[in-house]
């Protein structure tokens, strides 16, 4: 225990319902609901009294945060979002964290002209929780991807993700 930190400690109860097989907690800050936001090296954990949310890095898109209302916004791939509101002003070992893994992550991403000008789409080259790659089709919610052109530049870009990190098509 350490006795001159100012950072709130994890409840020990709360560290053990963490699945940390072969993880490690990076970083932790209590939630103004009382649930508790934590960073480990694989995944993003968001834990209670009542369970446990726990998310690849590679489901995470990106977040932002606004110092202001300290709230830290998980922008998932799939489009959705969540506001987390930290509890305490000293947050920057969780936040530091979340980025440096969300980073860690994405090992290439390029931007898809969409044919006919209308929405766009990233495709990245991702790590998963072991180590290994995967592409990802991320796109902004208007990309109509019944249209054959849309469908051919999206596929023709993943092709040239996975041949560039030597990935088999």
């Amino acid at each position: 225990m350490a006795l001159f930190s100012r950072r709130p400690r994890l409840p020990d109860h709360l560290r053990r319902a963490l699945d940390l097989r072969g993880d490690a907690v990076l970083a932790a800050a209590p939630l103004d609901d009382g649930r508790w936001a934590v960073t480990t090296r694989r995944a993003l954990h968001v834990v209670g009294d009542h369970g446990v949310a726990r998310t690849p890095w590679a489901d995470v898109d990106r977040g932002s945060l606004d110092a202001a209302t300290r709230t830290l916004t998980v922008h998932w791939v799939s489009g959705a979002r969540s506001a987390l509101v930290v509890a305490t002003e000293d947050a920057w070992d969780l936040v530091q964290s979340f980025r440096e893994r969300v980073q860690q992550s994405v090992v290439h991403v390029e931007h898809v002209a969409v044919p006919g000008g209308r929405g766009s789409v990233r495709v990245a080259l991702r790590r998963d929780e072991d180590g290994g790659l995967f592409t990802q089709v991320i796109g902004d919610g208007t990309v109509d991807l019944t249209v054959p052109a849309v469908v051919r530049a999206v596929a023709e870009a993943e092709q040239h993700v996975r041949a560039e990190a030597g990935l088999a098509t």
